[in-house]
């Protein structure tokens, strides 16, 4: 299959292309689980703001609720336990990367099994969803969405096994990809983290019962105690009982997502024990050793560019001022689905700083370039507030490789770094300067050791092209596997 193939069946513009990065909660056994878990989608919203829903169970029977929009938006108001009860829930945060946008798509779903029913919130992205769709389309199964995590449903729901818990671990067997699951079923909180952790997932503990989640600033938000990490390859199943950890999967090495440092987790989350502040403050100080310049002033193109530009002014021993002003109300453009609405949240939600900026040479440190659309917005804006010389720095590596397990980056030839020098990235971006931290360099930050290529520490394909799993779906997009190709011809021919 031609790449132009593939573009149809993951590009369709009337189609919900099923790579997501969101973020998931879950409780069991607490008084107003509903109402919690809208805490803790709260303090995930960075994950993801297009939609967002929690499902829950009161001993008797489910209930859901899906939206779009924010999740102060969604669950506000005083009746939500009413409407959504019982001592078990699970939530989601989402947000589509392309095409366009439905309701039907929206997390947690829900299924009537035979053994009872369960709902389910997923992140991440299942790199062989194609082929397992129209495995089970050609078997009879009827999808209501075009999301992945409808996949598993069905690979549960045909599991001759009887206990809820094995038909689980044998719709595991069958999905490849990166991701993190939180379910709920009549009895139980299922949480499961992929075989090589690329998906984060924590356990927490809150009044002596259990939480997961995301990432650890969803505890902080309802006052959890952080426990652990769960494992890679590691389920947990919570119950009356307790919690039990199982291990499906043959054993593997962890390649935990180190793009998560750099751009998506919360500053004030603690991901695989690592400080996502301290890891970016380390990337800024690694910054200014590798590639310093004679400047005025340091500007952290906020948000999450303010941590590295801190370690960057502190090494090079130069002023750090909020040179640019972030308007809070408005979303991050990295999550917005479509390229008008990222550039016109750009223009809505910076605005300069002159009194910072005028007459003085500025080193703007920015976590990472994907298109760079952005940085050119930023850096002329920067240049018209009156800034003598606008240097720009980019606190994560060149990133030249699309991402196939939950992140949005478009395909190569959209990648700026991808197609460019550095030196045609100073000219297209109108800097004076360019710079990328390096891949050692970004190591360093991470404390982890020098990069092993014969076994990476992270998964980091984004800036060295080295995926940790097959990409199947990839394959056979590109021509790699015949069989499976003209099986799933019918996605783009139909």
């Amino acid at each position: 299959m031609t790449s132009d193939r593939w573009q149809q069946i993951y590009r369709d513009p009337d189609d919900d292309a099923p790579r997501l990065e969101c973020g998931v909660f879950g409780v069991f056994d607490v008084d107003d689980a509903s109402a919690i878990t809208a805490l803790g989608l709260h303090a995930l919203q960075h994950r993801g703001q297009e939609a967002c829903g929690i499902a829950s169970f009161d001993g008797q029977g489910f209930h859901t609720e899906r939206h779009m929009g924010y999740v102060g938006d969604a669950f506000a108001g005083g009746d939500l336990t009413e409407r959504l009860p019982g001592g078990s829930a699970i939530g989601h945060t989402r947000y589509s990367t392309s095409g366009g946008s439905f309701i039907r798509n929206v997390q947690p779903m829900f299924a009537d099994l035979d053994s009872g029913g369960i709902a389910l919130a997923h992140n991440g992205n299942l790199t062989n969803f194609l082929t397992l769709r129209q495995e089970l389309v050609g078997e009879g199964a009827i999808f209501q969405s075009t999301s992945d995590s409808e996949v598993i449903l069905h690979l549960i729901a045909r599991s001759r096994r009887t206990r809820m818990v094995d038909r689980f671990i044998d719709a595991l067997m069958r999905i490849e990809g990166g991701y993190a699951l939180v379910a709920i079923s009549n009895k139980k909180l299922i949480g499961v983290r992929d075989p090589l952790g690329i998906r984060p997932l924590v356990l927490g503990e809150l009044d002596g019962k259990f939480v997961l989640a995301s990432e650890t600033c969803a505890l902080d938000m309802i006052g959890a105690r952080f426990v652990r990490d769960i494992e890679h390859g590691e389920m947990v199943v919570i119950d009356h009982d307790g919690i039990e950890s199982l291990r499906p999967f043959p054993a593997s090495r962890a390649r935990p997502c180190i793009f998560e440092y750099v751009y998506f987790a919360r500053p004030d989350s603690v991901v695989n024990g690592r400080s996502v502040y301290e890891v970016r403050k380390r990337m800024g100080r690694k910054l200014a050793m590798e590639i310093p310049a004679d400047v005025d002033v340091v500007v952290p193109v906020p948000d999450s560019g303010v941590p590295a530009a801190l370690g960057f002014a502190q090494e090079a021993g130069l002023p750090f001022e909020m040179g640019i002003i972030r308007n809070h109300y408005v979303g991050r453009t990295f999550i917005q689905p479509t390229q008008g609405a990222r550039d016109m949240g750009v223009r809505m939600k910076l605005s300069p700083n002159r009194s910072v900026l005028a007459g003085k040479r500025v080193m703007l440190i920015d976590d990472s370039i994907v298109r760079g659309t952005n940085s050119l917005r930023v850096a002329r804006m920067v240049r018209e507030a009156g800034a003598k010389e606008v240097h720009l720095r980019s606190a994560s590596p060149p990133i030249k490789w699309p991402d196939f397990y939950g992140i949005d980056m478009p395909d190569r030839d959209k990648l700026l770094a991808a197609n460019h020098t550095v030196d045609e990235i100073a000219r297209l971006l109108e800097v004076d300067s360019m710079g990328f931290l390096s891949v050692d360099g970004l190591y360093w930050a991470m404390e982890s050791g020098p990069r092993d290529p014969a076994n990476p520490q992270f998964t980091d394909h984004y800036f060295t092209g080295d995926y940790p799993t097959r990409l199947l779906d990839r394959e056979i997009a590109e021509g790699r596997n015949e069989v499976a190709d003209r099986q799933l011809s019918f996605l783009v021919d139909a």
